[in-house]
């Protein structure tokens, strides 16, 4: 069943984000697709719940909390400036609540829980390595390494994703210059959610998530090239 999952969602997710790409460099409809993000945003959150493992009680936590964390973290950026820096969402990405679209709670849930999962398959595999060789990993050694490198991964993404996403008017930054200040928010935020990330007890090994987390990097690697 798990296989048959992972294969009709990473066939959506390709054909989606291939669509939207041919869309929106090859087509006069560019506008149209820009339009439906919302559309594929929700799609892929639920693609990616429906591939987690024996969802339970905490990784419903965990959703529950990257999303508010996300949405708490977003509305004081954007009504204060204090956090990631001085900008604005467009209407491209829906409703918006006190100034935040809800679907950027929903992004903040899918970056940082692709990032988690990712981490922790590379370091089941470092460790199955070590045991191969008679070493050992320590527990803190896997968890500074899940929760730096993780949120390190969410910085690559958002820094890879930003100059697009304000190209495609998702957001503008105050005079259109995107401050280091944002990266480092996303890096702090990133590690507190993927502490939680770390110690709630629930299955962390949704390959979809792997899938997901490549195919919209090259998304947006490509839209950043070519825009």
């Amino acid at each position: 069943m798990s296989k048959y999952k992972l294969t009709i969602s990473a066939f959506l997710a390709i054909l989606f984000h291939v669509s939207g790409l041919v869309g929106m460099l090859y087509t006069d409809h560019k506008d149209w697709f820009i339009a439906n993000t919302p559309l594929n945003l929700i799609l892929m959150a639920a693609l990616l719940i429906w591939n987690q493992s024996k969802p339970n009680k905490a990784f419903l936590l965990f959703l529950l909390a990257a999303f508010l964390t996300g949405m708490g973290s977003e509305m004081i950026g954007v009504n204060t400036g204090k956090l990631f820096g001085c900008y604005q969402y467009g209407q491209v990405l829906g409703p918006h609540f006190n100034g935040v679209p809800w679907l950027i709670g929903v992004n903040w849930f899918v970056m940082v829980y692709c990032s988690g999962i990712i981490m922790q398959k590379a370091i089941d595999w470092m460790s199955l390595r070590y045991e191969e060789s008679g070493g050992r990993l320590s527990k803190h050694i896997i968890t500074i390494s899940l929760v730096v490198d993780g949120a390190l991964l969410t910085v690559l993404f958002d820094w890879v994703m930003e100059p697009v996403a304000v190209k495609l008017g998702f957001w503008q930054w105050e005079g259109g210059v995107i401050p280091f200040f944002n990266y480092l928010c996303w890096f702090l935020i990133s590690a507190a959610l993927l502490v939680l990330f770390r110690y709630l007890r629930f299955e962390k090994t949704n390959h979809f998530a792997v899938h997901l987390f490549i195919i919209q990097l090259l998304f947006f690697l490509t839209l950043r090239w070519h825009l």
